[in-house]
């Protein structure tokens, strides 16, 4: 048996290599023992997610200025089925809106398509309401918990409905307020 002796140079060599395997190993143990995101279902949106027959509803939510106010659902649905399928969404107090969807396709509900609007929201902003999804392609009906969103962030101040009466901020007075404190009315 013939043994050969290591150069420095090899010895380091060896050294470099079994540090760049074992920092190889300690990276992907986090993988080993962590859960990987990509692989579990969850809401990236302040929508809910739900599934209803061939619909498949993504970022689902309602904006509205109040409980008593009307509220504008947005998000999308999608189809999978092979037939035109209407959703029907009832809220409180009788409230109804209707979104058509056509087949293997899907609708937004954003600023470019049919406003769904909901005579009242029955939740003030921030809140979880109950409304009843139902679609008419296998006749499958659900009730789920929906957020209701104001103007408090920008992005939805374009989706407020019509006609409706944002609450007023705590931070800007009201005309009336700003004169009094300016010494009342010189008009």
């Amino acid at each position: 048996m013939r043994f050969t002796a290591m150069t420095r140079a090899q010895r380091g060599k060896l050294a470099l290599t079994a540090a760049a395997l074992g920092v190889g190993l300690l990276a992907s143990g986090c993988g080993y023992t962590n859960s990987q995101q990509t692989t579990a279902r969850y809401q990236a949106s302040d929508g809910i997610i739900a599934d209803l027959g061939p619909l498949q509803l993504r970022n689902i939510l309602i904006v509205s200025a109040g409980e008593d106010q009307p509220g504008r659902l947005i998000g999308a649905v999608y189809n999978s089925s092979s037939q035109d399928v209407t959703l029907t969404v009832n809220g409180a107090e009788g409230s109804q809106t209707e979104i058509p969807v056509k087949a293997n396709d899907y609708t937004l509900l954003n600023e470019s398509s049919d406003e769904a609007i909901l005579s009242t929201t029955g939740g003030i902003p921030g809140s979880l309401v109950d409304v009843e999804i139902s679609e008419d392609g296998t006749n499958v009906s659900n009730t789920v918990k929906v957020p209701v969103l104001d103007t408090t962030l920008p992005e939805y101040k374009e989706y407020l409905p019509a006609g409706s009466t944002p609450a007023p901020t705590s931070a800007s007075p009201s005309p009336s307020e700003s004169e009094e404190a300016a010494g009342g009315d010189d008009h």
